[in-house]
């Protein structure tokens, strides 16, 4: 599933994926360099948590292809079921430090530099005062942050959000904004699933547009 021999971040090749034998996505193609900002939007139903599934290669490709430039441990995760859940019985700092979850193997510890790692990711997201809260008594936008930043402690190269604003009033969406615009300026990818299509035009780079009856924009 992962190359990491080509240039591309992402290269789709007519590629359709689905489940349980129905075709959801078909004959899609487009690309990404890395360094990009790409938001999926669509109405429900067109496939977007689909394509994000292929992506993490959680969905193997019914025919085409789906090449991903990354090892599986360069990239980020921030699921819209995870952005929903707001009573982790967890310590703030425990939350982060488990994005790196996926790249320990067989250890069964988190080494002196995850933690640090962990504690900078707090402080890039503006949330460092909070490594000692419980998850649980944090305000809706400090939320966002603390998952954004266990999100960043996985993403080496690349960030997957599927509607990581939804819920939110306007001013922590507007937060959540900038705060992920900084990151891709930082040298983080993003793929984003919306349907802020306001928010699409105004930070990504790339939109790709699903449609329900197999028909695409990417632009």
């Amino acid at each position: 599933m992962y190359d990491t021999s080509g240039e591309k971040l992402i290269e789709a090749e007519g590629v359709s994926l689905g489940y349980e034998g129905r075709i959801v996505l078909r004959d899609l193609s487009f690309s990404l360099d890395p360094g990009d900002y790409l938001c999926v939007v669509g109405e429900n139903g067109s496939g977007k948590s689909t394509l994000v599934k292929g992506i993490l290669g959680l969905l193997s490709p019914a025919r085409g292809s789906l090449r991903v430039g990354l090892r599986a441990r360069e990239i980020g995760y921030l699921s819209q079921e995870a952005v929903a859940k707001d009573d982790f019985p967890a310590g703030v700092l425990e939350i982060v430090l488990s994005g790196f979850l996926g790249g320990m193997g067989l250890r069964p510890f988190y080494n002196s530099g995850e933690k640090r790692e962990a504690e900078e990711r707090l402080r890039q997201m503006g949330a460092g005062d909070l490594k000692n809260r419980c998850y649980r008594e944090l305000s809706g936008g400090q939320r966002r942050r603390v998952l954004l930043a266990r999100a960043l402690a996985g993403a080496k190269k690349l960030l997957v959000l599927d509607e990581p604003a939804s819920g939110l009033d306007p001013q922590v969406r507007e937060e959540l904004y900038a705060l992920l615009q900084k990151t891709n300026r930082e040298g983080i990818s993003i793929v984003m699933v919306t349907h802020d299509t306001e928010a699409a035009r105004k930070y990504a780079n790339h939109i790709l547009t699903l449609r329900r009856e197999y028909v695409y924009d990417f632009i």
